[in-house]
């Protein structure tokens, strides 16, 4: 919003929220009507048929660059700006798709209106070359005065501010503007398009073909990475004035009173506004290579749809712990065509960059989704992967691995042996157990005397029983086959606060994946579940409390956060990839994998000396806002 928001600041269609789509339906309806049922061939026009496609088009048009953009800056060679994107940005810019919207409304509303808009061909040159020289002329020349004029502090406090409030730019902050300012956007786009229609010279290419030059310009333009080549300049010097890049733009971003040229710089050039550091900053960004980082989070796809919920997917899904939507079985064709990609894909891919104090943070994902992991013949394919993961991470100087999700169970059954085969390791392979107990340790309710501890066991639940049954807190096991098998592994004095039942009255519950509704219905009304796991049990009960998995509220200066990790809150991490990012911090010169644990008072206070607060069901609400 702008600091002092004027009139037609908010779209008409804002009310409508989720359904805004609806405005378009009359519309949709008719020109699908038209097209196949009328009788009247003149009704018939393929021209008002691909209206709602191309629509369709330029929304997956920019998703591309979207996802591209991301990928390139969180990799980053030939970044551009430093400065980090947060949550607000991504909730401003998650209304991107609005332009696209008003622009169907409007192509329809002018098919209607003029009929010189009906049944034109799908190509003609003159049209296509009226139209370019009518963009380079009157648009170029009418858009850098309309810019310096949005620029002054009367318009530019009550419009434009909304759009120069993302200093580091996406490719859709290129359509984010008040209502206002995109009606005059629009007026002027139009000139070219209105006058190919009205004078009979107008083609399906040349109305089509300008709107996704002005997308893709737009798109590029708003990149925070260098991606024009030098030696396009070289063979074309004159195309220094008719074409912008990533770098000369974002310069208006963070300057605001230069660079005010649409896509053509040439009237910087003419009316002395041009960035004198340009040219240094265009040659700077093309020659930047991306740092290294200090500690990488090796995590993994879960559920089909999470393909959508990667910072490369859908930003607004990804700033949002992970949800099911309504849209998602309509986009089955998307999700089938990811998922058998995955089957012969085989290298890990970044999707994340964060800073830490001066630590250098990156998340790689595993294109593996969370069922391959249970495939005895897709387990041998993804310890190669991982283990290719591994051997990229020590070439680049990586100091800490942490594994997620199914990672850390899968290297914790063999990295011993991993470690063993490769003694000149120098990456420390950490899966983050000792933090993960910690976190739960205090999660659990002062004055608890008793708790049940349910689901399948691992390396933390045993070191949870026994830390529990050393204080004397009382330990009751679902089955009395994790009676045994505890007991197996607890010195004999912990042993005797150990026992199984069939009658469970303590209302705290520690619980690991397996948990089934049948067991979470053993519960009494009110129970809290505390996982353990770094899977959330699936809810059965309404009347009882769900924690979080182990996890913990992340300090201000982890920086360049603007997406959650899994189902936890806004800026909330897993225990699991803080243990990395503590062990870098303190130094710790040694693994945490296989049956090895970390000493875990120690890991808590470290994490608290590094500002990162415990997470209760009140702060974990508090983070979702």
């Amino acid at each position: 919003m702008a600091s002092k928001p004027g009139i037609l600041t908010e779209w008409p269609w804002t009310w409508l929220g989720n359904f805004k789509y609806v405005v378009l339906a009359p519309f949709v309806a008719h020109s699908i009507h038209s097209f196949f049922l009328s009788k009247d061939e003149k009704q018939r026009d393929i021209v008002n048929f691909i209206i709602f496609p191309f629509l369709l088009s330029r929304m997956i048009h920019n998703q591309i660059w979207i996802s591209l953009s991301r990928y390139r800056t969180a990799k980053g060679d030939n970044r551009i700006v430093d400065k980090s994107i947060e949550f607000d940005q991504v909730d401003r810019e998650r209304t991107w798709d609005d332009q696209i919207i008003f622009n169907g409304l409007l192509f329809y509303y002018g098919y209607m209106k003029l009929e010189q808009s009906h049944h034109i061909p799908f190509w003609r040159t003159d049209g296509i070359i009226l139209t370019a020289l009518i963009h380079i002329g009157p648009v170029e020349f009418l858009y850098y005065w309309l810019h310096r004029a949005l620029h002054h502090h009367f318009l530019y406090s009550r419009y434009h501010s909304h759009h120069h409030s993302s200093i580091v730019t996406e490719p859709i902050t290129s359509v984010i503007h008040p209502f206002a300012e995109h009606v005059a956007y629009f007026a002027l786009f139009a000139i070219p398009m209105l006058t190919a229609i009205l004078t009979g010279t107008a083609s399906i290419v040349s109305l089509g073909g300008y709107i996704t030059y002005i997308d893709f310009m737009n798109n590029m333009g708003h990149c925070n990475f260098e991606l024009i080549p030098k030696w396009i300049f070289s063979v074309f010097p004159p195309l220094k004035y008719l074409m912008y890049t990533p770098s000369y733009h974002s310069l208006h971003h963070t300057q605001f009173r230069t660079n005010y040229s649409l896509f053509m710089p040439m009237y910087d050039y003419i009316y002395n506004t041009l960035d004198k550091s340009s040219d240094t900053l265009y040659e700077k960004s093309l020659e930047r290579v991306g740092e290294s980082p200090d500690v990488v989070h090796l995590t993994h796809l879960t559920t089909a749809e999470s393909i959508y919920h990667l910072r490369l997917g859908f930003s607004s899904l990804a700033s949002q712990p992970h949800t099911s939507k309504w849209y998602f079985p309509i986009m089955w064709p998307i999700t089938l065509w990811s998922t058998m990609i995955t089957w012969f894909y085989g290298h890990a891919f970044i999707v994340e960059r964060n800073t830490f104090k001066n630590l250098k943070l990156q998340t790689w994902v595993v294109p593996k989704y969370r069922v391959q992991y249970f495939m005895p013949r897709q387990r041998e394919s993804i310890s190669n992967l991982m283990e290719k993961a591994i051997i990229e991470a020590d070439q680049k100087g990586v100091k800490v691995l942490t594994l997620g999700l199914l990672n850390q169970e899968l290297l914790s059954m063999n990295g011993e042996q991993y470690i063993k085969r490769n003694p000149e390791l120098k990456v420390k392979l950490v899966d983050g157990s000792s933090l993960a107990v910690a976190v739960v340790l205090n999660s659990i309710p002062k004055g608890t005397t008793q708790v049940v501890l349910g689901g399948h066991l691992s390396k933390v639940a045993y070191s949870i029983a026994l830390a529990l049954c050393k204080d004397g807190i009382q330990v009751i096991t679902l089955s009395e086959n994790d009676y045994n098998m505890l007991k197996a592994r607890l010195t004999p004095k912990a042993a005797t606060n150990l026992v199984t039942s069939i009658t469970f009255t303590p209302k705290t519950w520690l619980v690991g994946d397996g948990l089934s509704e049948e067991q979470q219905l053993k519960a009494p009304k009110g129970t809290l579940f505390i996982p353990f796991s770094q899977f959330p049990p699936r809810k059965a009960r309404k009347d009882c409390f769900y924690f979080h998995t182990p996890a913990m509220i992340a300090p201000k200066h982890l920086e360049n956060v603007d997406s959650c990790e899994n189902w936890l809150p806004r800026r909330v991490m897993s225990a699991w990839r803080i243990a990395g990012i503590l062990h870098a911090l303190e130094g710790w010169n040694e693994h945490e994998c296989g049956d090895k644990m970390f000493d875990i008072e120690k890991a808590y206070k470290a994490s608290l000396d590094h500002g990162f607060r415990p997470l209760t069901l009140t702060s974990a609400t508090e983070s979702k806002a």
